[in-house]
């Protein structure tokens, strides 16, 4: 876990959500049905009602989406990735609003986590709809893998952090070559 590149609007709850889980250091904010209904509530999509079949659907749409954003690094796509998203998706629904200017929108139906999951997935597809979405990463580092926005001019970022995991990457790539 590095820098933390906030990303444009409704993309930063995305990137927020994947981040709940700490590669790194180990700590998942999703840890049982209270923290993770206290995390959903901190973010504006209140879930009254979360058990434990939840939470793991909660956790398998957010280790698919950090697969996409591995997947917008560079890595290889995960062929499950998709099959996880859809397994997880919420049961409620996506309702297409239209406000005074006409403008459309989607508006997420539904109760406690289907609601939560439906305005994180709508969140998804505008970003894909508006071209955002390939510039939301995750880390490269194995070890980290935290989701970062890439603000690169030429959309090139592969590390959350020069500083850190670009540096470590640095670091080792130097010692291999002294090596041989």
């Amino acid at each position: 876990m590095a820098d933390d590149t906030t990303a444009p609007g409704e993309l930063e709850l995305v990137r927020q959500f994947v981040n709940t889980n700490d590669v790194e250091d180990g700590v998942d904010d999703f840890a049982g049905p209270e923290a993770l209904s206290a995390w959903l509530r901190d973010h504006g999509l209140a879930a009254d009602h979360v058990d434990a079949d939840d939470v793991q659907r909660v956790v398998t749409a957010r280790e698919a989406l950090r697969a996409l954003m591995l997947h917008n690094n560079g890595l290889p796509l995960d062929p499950d990735a998709a099959e996880a998203l859809n397994r997880a998706a919420p049961t409620g629904s996506l309702a297409v609003r239209f406000g005074p200017d006409c403008e459309p929108s989607l508006e997420p139906h539904g109760k406690d986590v289907d609601r939560a999951l439906a305005a994180i997935y709508a969140a998804v597809f505008r970003s894909m709809a508006e071209g955002t979405w390939p510039r939301l990463k995750a880390c490269r580092a194995d070890t980290c893998q935290w989701a970062f926005y890439d603000t690169s001019k030429n959309r090139s970022g592969t590390w959350c952090s020069m500083k850190v995991c670009g540096n470590r990457h640095k670091v080792r790539s130097y010692r291999a070559r002294k090596k041989s």
